[in-house]
């Protein structure tokens, strides 16, 4: 086979990707090693940027995503189980964020890519890209048995943290930077009313979150030790500690039921450079990993996406190279930059193993000065939204 771009992963990433690439008629192939339900079975994030919603309804694939999304303008910030602080994010940023499904995105792109006849191939194994530093790379697989061979002109990588693509790139050119977490976050889905706004809240037993995927479905999360299993956690045992952990006055207002999905999920900041090398590119979580803290994990990988297929766009139809040629640098300091925010948001809500009283009261006080300052939380609400594309 030939084509213009061959894209390995068919996760949000390599999906919207394909999804912009078609609509500018731009040739590509989509590999993925999994099977289509998989896929669609991940439970994943759900707090979108507004940056990221115009993206996504410039690829034509919006529509529900505008007519079941709950769009949100509030925040809030409990702590000490008292304190309650919202963030008024429309009133000091001027934008608001979409609470809408990764698992319904994907939903979405693999309905327009059925629609649009995409060449998506599922459970493709044994992937391999060859001569990457070349004008002529490939990328090998098995697929119904047979092995099968794509010449292309660029190659996307977004299949995730474990897939090919990154370590494509060889020890001596890339780069990789961790931080590692030393707790996880138990998380349940449960078919009952969310809350009107999130809460996140800092308290001395750990860090909980009141979340929304939909008007009937909730999230909620604790946090809890890396070793703990969801055995450990009965819906019983969840739902007392999380209400703990919070104000009573969110409490009260919290519908309960039996989770229909539970998971745990460890946390860690993660981040390879560059992310391109020769023909190659990488997008989503091939490149960067960060904690769920502050929402920012498929926002990155529609904001990698954005860049990428302008650059592609601008190469195939103008001959123009330039914005190929920038995508790492700009793409990473996004990425740096929700990677800070981040970080900053997990240190200051959650409770590490060796926190002492002196540790407490500085969080505290973050957070007092954070109630106190106009000018803090219009920084904090800036930085939550997602900076705007330029």
């Amino acid at each position: 086979m030939q084509t213009q771009v061959v894209i390995v992963g068919a996760g949000p990433a390599g999906m919207l990707l394909s999804r912009l690439l078609d609509r500018a008629d731009i040739d590509h192939v989509v590999l993925e090693r999994r099977t289509r339900e998989y896929v669609l079975g991940r439970i994943r994030a759900g707090i979108l940027e507004w940056s990221a919603v115009d993206v996504i309804r410039s690829a034509g694939v919006g529509a529900r995503m505008d007519r079941e999304g709950d769009a949100h303008d509030r925040l809030n910030i409990s702590w000490g189980g008292k304190r309650l602080l919202p963030i008024e994010l429309a009133e000091l940023s001027g934008r608001r964020v979409m609470a809408y499904g990764q698992t319904e995105l994907q939903h979405d792109l693999y309905e327009a890519a059925d629609a649009a006849g995409t060449t998506l191939l599922f459970e493709a194994a044994d992937v391999a890209l060859h001569d990457v530093t070349s004008d002529s790379p490939s990328v090998t697989f098995r697929h119904n048995g047979a092995d099968e061979r794509i010449d292309c002109q660029f190659i996307a990588g977004c299949d995730g943290y474990h897939g090919v693509s990154r370590a494509t790139i060889p020890d001596g050119i890339r780069q990789e930077f961790e931080r590692v977490y030393p707790f996880g976050w138990l998380g349940i889905l449960s078919k009952t009313p969310p809350l009107p706004h999130l809460v996140y809240s800092n308290h001395e037993r750990g860090f909980a979150l009141c979340s929304t995927r939909n008007p009937m479905l909730s999230r909620y999360y604790v946090q809890c030790p890396l070793d703990d299993t969801t055995d450990d956690w009965s819906d019983d045992r969840f739902w007392t500690e999380l209400f703990a952990r919070i104000p009573a006055e969110v409490s009260d207002r919290i519908q309960t039921g039996p989770s229909i999905e539970k998971s745990i999920a460890p946390l860690r900041s993660f981040v390879a450079e560059p992310m391109r090398h020769g023909s190659l590119f990488l997008a989503g979580d091939a490149a960067h990993i960060v904690p769920p803290t502050g929402a920012k994990g498929l926002n990155l990988a529609v904001s990698d996406v954005h860049l990428l297929s302008l650059a592609l766009i601008t190469h195939f139809r103008d001959g123009n190279s330039a914005g190929l040629d920038r995508y790492s640098d700009q793409a990473l300091a996004r990425v740096w930059n929700a990677v800070r925010f981040s970080w900053s948001m997990t240190t200051l809500l959650h409770r590490f193993p060796d926190t002492t009283g002196f540790d407490q009261r500085i969080q505290e006080r973050e957070l007092e000065y954070l109630a106190g300052s106009v000018a803090a939380r219009t920084s904090f609400a800036e930085q939550y939204v997602g900076l705007r594309f330029s």
